[in-house]
């Protein structure tokens, strides 16, 4: 059935000071809450944006401080999930962390950074050991935090995990690489950026919405995440039948030039699964995985004549 989804993203400029920072963010999650959101992100250990080092390290709190604290009232009152970034005190060092509050204002969860920089490590802060997903009332949530990006690991910790949409938070933008992410590994995307520029991308690679700092530092969109990615190959004339059957209902994106579509289900009455089954669809990680068992055969034939 339809799982839409409000998205809400805020790009905070750092202040150098951690008190106005708060405030800032604070400030931009009331205006965002006038649209009623599902979840909103917050940038990267964003009481600490535009702090030198040592100001940066001076911000760490434990989970019962006056950020997350304050973050858990405005999702209770909001009626809506936050990721709130933070650098958190535990009792073995840091964790650049990004901590997951539900509706009633309650923490479910904390994932911390699982490839801080150098410099991060050098200063105290603990490497995270996976990146785990969290349920939703509208479906799987994972994170990721700035450095992140660059490793594989991170990305398939996440699939693993059955993340379908992944919130990074950062310092830098991410750039083709967010696109990227979403594209290999099927992923919707909301980037929450202290500067320039926050991002929502769908599973196809393709920017739907994007933040303007000068202007709208907030991303507001709304997402049916009852999706999955289709290769055309095997697909496109079960597709077309599909389209045929449910018209509107059936919403199809392709992108050619990688041979892929996103196939969304608007009914309330099934699912996109449920339209992969009644069409014989291979989604396209099964397709991928179909091409190595075949592989895989033709090798072992192949090893056989050599053998004999």
């Amino acid at each position: 059935m339809a799982r839409w989804v409000r998205l809400v993203s805020l790009s905070v400029t750092g202040q150098g000071d951690k008190k106005k920072n708060l405030e800032a963010a604070l400030k931009l999650l009331d205006e965002a809450m006038w649209d009623q959101p599902d979840l909103v992100c917050l940038p990267e250990t964003f009481t600490g944006l535009g702090c030198d080092h040592k100001r940066w390290l001076e911000t760490s709190e434990t989970l019962d401080g006056e950020t997350v604290s304050l973050m858990c009232e405005r999702a209770r009152k909001g009626k809506t999930w936050i990721i709130c970034p933070i650098l958190l005190t535990k009792d073995n060092g840091l964790a650049n962390s990004a901590v997951v509050i539900n509706r009633y204002g309650d923490i479910v969860g904390v994932y911390e950074k699982m490839f801080p920089t150098i410099g991060e490590m050098e200063s105290g802060v603990v490497p995270g050991l996976s990146a785990p997903s969290f349920e939703t009332d509208f479906g799987r949530v994972g994170c990721a935090i700035c450095f992140d990006l660059n490793f594989e690991e991170v990305a398939k910790s996440l699939r693993q995990n059955g993340a379908e949409l992944v919130c990074f938070c950062s310092m830098y933008p991410g750039g083709r690489q967010v696109q990227n992410w979403a594209l290999e590994y099927g992923f919707w995307m909301l980037t929450a950026i202290a500067s320039p520029q926050s991002l929502l991308v769908n599973p196809l690679g393709r920017i739907l919405a994007q933040s303007q700092p000068n202007y709208r530092p907030i991303i507001s969109a709304s997402v049916n995440l009852d999706s999955v990615v289709i290769h055309l190959d095997y697909n496109y004339e079960k597709m077309k039948k599909l389209k045929e059957a449910y018209g509107p209902d059936a919403e199809w994106e392709v992108s050619q030039p990688e041979g892929r579509s996103l196939l969304t289900c608007h009914r309330k009455d099934a699912t996109v699964w449920d339209w992969v089954k009644e069409f014989d669809l291979e989604p396209l990680a099964d397709y991928f995985q179909r091409a190595r068992k075949v592989r895989r055969d033709h090798l072992a034939v192949q090893e056989r004549i050599g053998a004999a």
